[in-house]
C-alpha cells in the first residue's frame, strides 16, 4: 500500500492528514487519486467503509487554489442530511490548515439562512439534491464556476427519487467540468445517467457488489416472527461486553418505532433511533449519542444509515432479510470499517429463507445458521403485516359471507322486481290509450277508434 508521504501533497494538506493520524492509503484512495488528478471523468465502485470521502477530496483539495470569488468551485452531492453534516466535518478536518470555505446545504432547516450563507461566498458546497435544486430555482446559488462535481452514493439518490433534481442540477452546470461518481452498486438507472452526463469515464472498481468483506464474520438465526426476533435481539444484547456497539437494521419506519417500544422498558437510554419521520435535530442527536458511545444500540432504516461513518461498530443485526440482496452488503458495511473486525447477524423467517438464499448466491458464500436458543421465548403475537388476510381468489375486496356483519342483508321483495321500463309504458298508456309513438300523427289517427 502507498503512504500519503509518497503523494507529495502540499504542506497544509499533509499537516491536516498528519493530525488525523493517516499514514497508508486504502485501495480506493490509491486508485482514485491519480484518476481524479488527471481531470478525467471517473466512476468508482467500492463498498462502504473503504475511505471514499478522502479518496475524492484529497486530489480535489490538493489542486484547489485560493480564490476570493463568492461562487462555489467544487460541488459534492450526497443523498441524506446526515451525510451532508458528516462530509462537511470530514472536509473541515482534512483542510484544517487550508484557507477554504465549506458550506453544507440540506432540507429541514431555514432556507433563508442558507441563501444568506451562499451570498457570503464559499468554495465547496456539500448538498442534498432536493434543497440544492430549490436554491437553484430561487437563483440563490450560481454554479457557472463549478468545474468539479462529485456524486456520492448515487444509487441511493436514484432509489429516493432524485433523478429529476439531478437532471436539472446538471443542466445548470458548465459544460466543461469533471464528473466523479461513487456507488456501491451499478444499476441500469446509473448506467443511463452516466451515458447522459459523463464523457469517456475511467472506471475504478475496488470491490464488486456482492463481494463480502473478509473481516466481517457472518451468521444467522431462524426465527418465527417479529416479536420473537425482538426477544432474541434483547437476549443477545444482554451481553454488554460482547455487543458493545450495535446497529440494528429494520425494514421501515413502523418497524423501527415498534421495536423501540418493545425494547424501551429494558434498554431505554441505551437506544437511539433514526428514520426519516424523526426531526433533523433528533436524527443528528441520535447519531451523536451513538457515535460517542453514550448509546450502544442504534435502530435504523436502510436509507438513513447508508454511508454514515460510524466508528467501531461491533455488530450489525438485521431484523429482516432485505428484499434486494445488495442492500445486505450496504448494511453489514457499517461494521468492519477501516480494516477492523466486525460481526453481522441475520434474523430470518421461513418466508424470508428464499431472500437469504439470494444473498448467499450474490456473495457466493453461505451464511452460517445458528440454532434458535431454547431460553428465548417464542412469541405468538403477530404484527399487522404478519397476520393472515382471508381473500377470495379472484376478488381481493370480497369477504367470506359469514364475516360480513350486521350491515349486510338480503334484498327486500320490492327491490327484487324486474325493471320493465317505468309505470307509463306499463299502465297509463294502456288505460288512456295514449299514443305509443308520440310524434307519429297518422299512426295515432288510425288507432284512435
Amino acid at each position: 500500500m502507498k503512504t500519503f508521504e509518497e503523494l507529495q501533497l502540499k504542506t497544509p494538506l499533509k499537516n491536516g492528514l498528519d493530525d488525523l493520524g493517516f499514514q497508508t492509503m486504502t485501495p480506493i484512495q490509491e486508485e482514485a487519486f491519480p484518476a481524479i488528478l488527471s481531470g478525467r471523468d471517473m466512476i468508482g465502485i467500492a463498498q462502504t467503509g473503504t475511505g471514499k470521502t478522502l479518496g475524492y477530496m484529497l486530489p480535489l483539495l490538493h489542486e484547489l487554489k485560493y480564490s476570493e470569488s463568492p461562487d462555489p468551485r467544487i460541488l459534492v452531492l450526497v443523498p441524506t442530511r446526515e451525510l451532508v453534516v458528516q462530509v462537511v466535518e470530514q472536509i473541515d478536518a482534512y483542510a484544517k490548515y487550508i484557507n477554504v470555505r465549506i458550506l453544507g446545504i440540506y432540507g429541514g432547516v431555514n432556507i433563508n439562512t442558507q441563501k444568506r450563507e451562499l451570498g457570503e461566498g464559499c468554495d465547496i458546497v456539500v448538498a442534498t439534491p432536493g434543497r440544492l435544486y430549490d436554491l437553484i430555482i430561487a437563483q440563490s446559488v450560481k454554479l457557472k464556476f463549478c468545474k468539479k462535481i462529485v456524486i456520492d452514493e448515487v444509487d441511493v439518490m436514484l432509489d429516493l427519487g432524485f433523478r429529476f433534481q439531478l437532471n436539472n442540477i446538471f443542466d445548470h452546470l458548465p459544460s466543461k467540468r469533471q464528473n466523479v461518481m461513487f456507488s456501491a452498486t451499478m444499476t441500469d438507472d446509473i448506467e443511463e445517467f452516466i451515458v447522459a452526463y459523463f464523457f469517456n469515464p475511467l472506471k475504478v472498481s475496488i470491490a464488486v457488489s456482492g463481494t463480502p468483506l473478509e473481516n466481517i464474520e457472518q451468521s444467522s438465526y431462524p426465527v418465527e416472527n417479529f416479536y420473537t426476533k425482538a426477544n432474541l435481539l434483547m437476549h443477545l444484547l444482554s451481553d454488554k461486553e460482547e455487543y458493545s456497539k450495535v446497529v440494528v437494521f429494520v425494514p421501515n419506519k413502523k418497524s423501527a418505532d415498534r421495536l423501540q417500544e418493545v425494547m424501551a422498558p429494558h434498554y431505554g437510554k441505551e437506544i437511539a433511533v433514526i428514520h426519516s419521520n424523526k426531526t433533523q435535530n433528533y436524527r443528528l442527536r441520535s447519531i451523536e449519542l451513538f457515535d460517542s458511545g453514550q448509546c450502544r444500540i442504534l435502530i435504523a432504516t436502510d436509507v438513513m444509515a447508508r454511508g454514515l461513518d460510524l466508528s467501531k461498530v461491533s455488530h450489525v443485526i438485521n431484523m429482516d432479510v432485505p428484499r434486494y440482496a445488495e442492500n445486505y452488503m450496504h448494511r453489514i458495511g457499517r461494521t468492519g470499517r477501516a480494516e477492523e473486525k466486525g460481526k453481522s447477524i441475520l434474523f430470518f423467517t421461513e418466508q424470508e429463507a428464499t431472500l437469504k438464499k439470494d444473498i448467499e448466491d450474490l456473495m457466493d458464500r453461505k451464511i452460517d445458521v445458528i440454532d434458535f436458543p431454547e431460553v428465548v421465548e417464542v412469541s405468538s403475537q403477530k404484527t399487522p403485516e404478519e397476520s393472515p388476510i382471508k381473500r377470495e381468489h379472484h376478488n381481493p375486496h370480497a369477504v367470506i359471507e359469514d364475516e360480513r356483519g350486521d350491515s349486510f342483508h338480503e334484498k327486500k321483495d320490492k327491490n327484487k322486481k324486474e325493471n320493465l321500463g317505468g309505470s307509463y309504458r306499463r299502465e297509463i298508456a294502456k288505460k288512456y290509450k295514449k299514443p305509443k309513438t308520440r310524434g307519429d300523427k297518422n299512426y295515432n289517427k288510425r288507432n284512435k277508434k
